[in-house]
């Protein structure tokens, strides 16, 4: 009977039970859960499943084409983070990174705003909890930051969902056209999430501070459902090509310079994410499936990326470029599955990157939106020096860091060979990836034009990385904190806030003190009148002088 419960769910309620399960026996059991969930996929029993509440119809759980391939993908990463996190004991990191898969899989099947509402928000809570596990107060105020970005995206969805069903009184979640008050809300919601120009900060901000294991998790779930979100709502919304545009292009020159490589990978997320959201943009049915073939591998191939440099940050205890090198000599099983994930990130050909992104490349072709063709062309190019070269690079070869280490934990090794293979796997065989994807596809990634266009691309951009730094002219990698959008909140808004409140608080307390001497006075006054000699031998006290003030105010209303 377990396996006909909605997929995701069986998840969350497999977290429960965890604490009490013992280490070995627990991850089995966390892969048994996800094989479950993953099961009721293909039953079909659930797709139905309808909840009459207050007069409106909660869609708990719809299964179609759009959101198989992401259902696939999200349990293959929740599968291969339990592999990953093997070694670990902390079992609050396994329920909150469970259920939180649980959750992404839950939201990927609502078929209403209520109960997309619900599972976005649960995203929020069970994830946070995977960057508060690191333990350290920037961890700590990061995780705060991080929550209240994902819950506000929760309340805006609910506020956008309100207006709609007080004017339509339908909440099923179905495309969306941007033209009033509600589609905006839910469309801001969805851009928070897939961290939009502005609204990206929580992003490089949280991610590089949780643990190494919760990292993986967080990189393959909350942004990717973001991804889904626009694909089901707004497909064809001509601002996203704008948004996305820009999100490839801006983070490529935050990556270049910043020194910690975990948080290059949160600035390459970002990047990668602009494709995706440019293809939701485009609209057409060749854009469609290029944006979740990408997102597909993408969590692949990014997790990959970031299981390396956490296995790094596991045996080493830094992942700062200017600390690390060399180690391709003492972690060479991890140093082959980053150039793996590298080549994938940088669309190699044979490898899944080049298979997914070309899809997206054809389809701005195709619609001859040129002038975005060009700036995610220079964005290529830029994902090719940032996380392609300079990942690998820096970790594992530039100078010698004189670093004493040993390879990474078993768990973490069979996680990444198993991302590994994948990789390159889609990029030799991609019609298995084509045949999930949401439209009928007869597409051929391998033709001469695709595979010289992308060859000429990688080159230049490789040569291009090779001659500054034998000149000495790419920027070298030094201890410092590269700030992002959230500068806004991080460094503006105590600026500006502190000596605001700081007014306002000196303001309050001359009115709490001109109260307090007015309230005295008041009082003085009664007292002078109570003890005078016409007050008579029965002096009242205060209390009884409130309570007729009271009794003549009600009488004075009622009359």
């Amino acid at each position: 009977m377990i396996s006909h419960l909605p997929p995701g769910l069986i998840m969350i309620i497999a977290a429960i039970f965890l604490p009490f399960i013992p280490h070995f026996s627990r991850q089995i059991f966390m892969l048994a859960a996800i094989a479950f969930s993953a099961y009721g996929l293909f039953l079909g029993a659930g797709t139905h499943l309808v909840w009459n509440v207050l007069g409106f119809d909660l869609i708990l759980y719809k299964a179609d084409s759009l959101s198989l391939p992401f259902a696939i993908i999200f349990h293959l990463a929740a599968a291969l983070n339990v592999i990953y996190s093997w070694h670990d004991r902390d079992w609050e990191q396994h329920c909150a990174a469970l259920s939180y898969g649980g959750a992404a899989i839950a939201a990927l099947h609502a078929g209403d705003l209520v109960s997309l509402f619900v599972w976005w928000e649960a995203t929020a809570i069970t994830s946070v909890f995977l960057i508060l596990a690191s333990g350290t107060e920037r961890a700590r105020k990061a995780a705060m930051r991080y929550l209240l970005f994902q819950v506000t995206s929760g309340v805006l969805l609910l506020a956008g969902a309100a207006v709609i069903a007080s004017k339509t009184g339908d909440i099923r979640f179905t495309q969306m056209q941007l033209g009033n008050s509600a589609t905006w809300l839910i469309f801001i919601a969805f851009g928070i999430k897939a961290a939009f120009p502005f609204l990206n900060g929580w992003l490089q901000d949280s991610y590089p501070e949780a643990t190494p294991t919760g990292t993986v998790a967080l990189s393959a779930f909350t942004t990717k459902l973001a991804i889904y979100a626009l694909a089901r709502g707004f497909p064809g919304t001509d601002a996203l090509i704008w948004i996305g545009a820009a999100m490839t292009a801006l983070p490529v020159f935050f990556a270049v310079i910043e020194n910690d490589l975990r948080r290059v990978l949160a600035f390459s997320l970002n990047n990668q994410l602009g494709f995706m959201v440019v293809a939701v943009g485009v609209g057409t049915e060749l854009a469609i499936n290029g944006a979740v073939a990408h997102a597909f591998v993408h969590i692949i191939y990014k997790a990959l990326l970031f299981m390396s440099m956490g296995a790094v940050l596991h045996q080493v205890g830094t992942i700062k470029a200017s600390e690390l090198g060399g180690l391709y000599k003492k972690m060479p099983f991890t140093m082959v599955c980053c150039v793996i994930g590298a080549m994938s990130i940088s669309a190699f050909p044979l490898f899944s990157g080049f298979v997914a992104k070309s899809l997206t490349m054809s389809a701005l072709g195709e619609t001859g939106i040129v002038w975005a063709y060009f700036v995610l062309l220079f964005a290529s190019a830029g994902v090719l020096e940032h996380s392609g070269i300079k990942i690998p690079y820096f970790a594992f070869f530039a100078h010698d860091s004189k670093i004493e280490t040993t390879e990474a934990p078993i768990g973490m090794r069979i996680a990444m060979g198993i991302a590994a293979f994948l990789c390159v796997g889609i990029g030799v065989f991609p019609s298995f990836l084509y045949a999930i994807l949401p439209y009928a596809i007869d597409y051929h990634p391998y033709d001469a034009g695709h595979v010289t266009s992308q060859m000429q691309l990688l080159i230049f951009a490789t040569l291009a990385f090779a001659v500054l730094i034998r000149l000495r002219l790419y920027p070298p990698e030094v201890p410092s904190v590269v700030l992002n959008s959230d500068w806004f909140y991080r460094r503006l808004a105590p600026l500006v806030g502190i000596p605001i409140l700081r007014f306002i608080t000196a303001v309050w307390r001359v009115l709490l003190f001109q109260i307090r001497s007015f309230t005295i006075g008041i009082w003085d006054m009664f007292d002078q009148v109570m003890h005078s000699p016409l007050a008579g031998p029965t002096v009242c006290g205060k209390a009884v002088l409130i309570q007729v003030s009271l009794l003549a105010l009600i009488f004075l209303i009622l009359s």
